[in-house]
């Protein structure tokens, strides 16, 4: 599933760094947070490598 705007895109990025162990679990804050718990590697590996040509900074829900 790509990210659908920038900020998803760098939350996953965060949350993948502290999958791999490149960061501590305890420096992520909201979003890449939740990610972090529930979501595998591989789907924050896709949603993190998605281009953010194009995408808005920030999606609302309506």
């Amino acid at each position: 599933m790509p990210a659908k705007s920038k900020a998803q895109q760098k939350a996953a990025g965060a949350a993948l760094a502290a999958k791999r162990g490149e960061t501590k679990k305890s420096d992520l804050q909201g979003a890449s947070k939740e990610m972090h718990d529930s979501m595998t590697k591989a789907e924050l590996e896709e949603m993190a490598s998605t281009s953010r040509k194009g995408k808005p900074e920030r999606v609302t829900d309506k």
